[in-house]
């Protein structure tokens, strides 16, 4: 009996665990005069606690305009430097350094550098999940919400590297029906879709509408009826009639399409094996304990040479610039 009430107690202590992080979070949110800035596919319960929400170009803004001191970034490791680029003078914290992208990892600099210097003529549009090392050497940073848009304020006449996304550069290619050279890196969650498996689902689900992220290969793209970035995907279900979609994206994005959507059921695409890979393992890397611990030891840091947050200001500008 003894030993049952214990773990009844104990069970209870750990299912209040998260409020009391919540409390202490918002304490040292006033402490420290910090915003929490978290991407759209950080854990439930981060995402309850931010204070905002985004995706990368959404993100971008809100680290641009904040009166804050310090900066947590509940995102990964490219999110986070975005950030510290647009406010050098600010404490930007990542609840874990290991936090990375696959995607930024696929374009090293020196390789990078080396095919620009192959193409010297090209002007260089980087999507925003890159290196700031990267960022340094391009000449506009755009993101999945803004590529085409970008692209198609560029003269035609002028040839352009996009860089590091080939399933992003292949769509903007599409649908501005301009010619690329594409730098051939990806992310390893938006090349994990089944498209066989999503077929499938469309004919259990034939109400259900599949929606993609441009991240996406083509294969699966062409079975959306709705391409967008984090943020369009999340609008786009809230206004469209249909009560049943297909998310082709990390399915962090559910919890916010569930709570903007109640009513509506969201199925995540499945990945090809029987796994969890549709999930970003390096998202999943901050937990709310990680980030209550970096607020409150001030740490991890994220910091960089002046010279390259500088260099890597400038095409961030142009894409600010260029996004009005």
């Amino acid at each position: 009996m003894f030993t049952t009430a214990l773990a009844q107690q104990e069970t209870t202590q750990l299912g209040e665990l998260p409020l009391l992080l919540f409390a202490a979070i918002e304490s040292l949110k006033k402490e420290l005069n910090a915003v929490i800035l978290a991407h759209y596919y950080q854990e439930p319960d981060i995402q309850d606690i931010a204070d905002f929400i985004g995706d990368s170009l959404q993100l971008a803004k809100a680290a641009e305009k904040t009166n804050a001191d310090v900066i947590v970034f509940a995102g990964v490791h490219f999110m986070a430097e975005t950030a510290k680029i647009l406010n050098p003078d600010k404490l930007v914290l990542l609840p874990d350094l290991n936090a990375g992208c696959s995607l930024a990892d696929s374009c090293p600099p020196e390789a990078f550098a080396a095919f620009k210097a192959a193409h010297p003529d090209h002007l260089v549009v980087s999507y925003i999940n890159c290196s700031a090392d990267i960022k340094a050497m391009s000449d506009i940073i755009c993101t999945s919400s803004n590529a085409v848009k970008i692209v198609q304020q560029i003269p035609k006449e002028q040839p352009i590297i996009f860089a590091p996304d080939r399933n992003l550069g292949r769509y903007v290619m599409e649908q501005t029906r301009r010619d690329l050279l594409l730098w051939q890196g990806s992310c390893v969650v938006h090349e994990t879709f089944s498209e066989k498996k999503i077929v499938q689902l469309k004919i259990v689900h034939p109400e259900a509408e599949a929606i993609a992220h441009p991240e996406c290969e083509s294969s699966v793209l062409r079975h959306a009826s709705f391409i967008g970035s984090t943020a369009a995907l999340l609008k786009y279900c809230q206004n469209s009639p249909t009560k049943e979609f297909i998310v082709a994206t990390e399915p962090g994005i559910i919890h916010q399409m569930q709570k903007l959507a109640p009513d509506k059921h969201f199925i995540p695409a499945p990945p090809m094996n029987n796994c969890a890979c549709n999930e970003c393992p390096f998202m999943r890397l901050n937990t709310l304990e990680k980030l209550y611990w970096a607020m409150k030891n001030r740490t991890p840091e994220i910091t960089m040479s002046e010279d390259i947050r500088l260099a890597a200001l400038r095409p961030m500008q142009r894409m600010l610039e260029m996004s009005v």
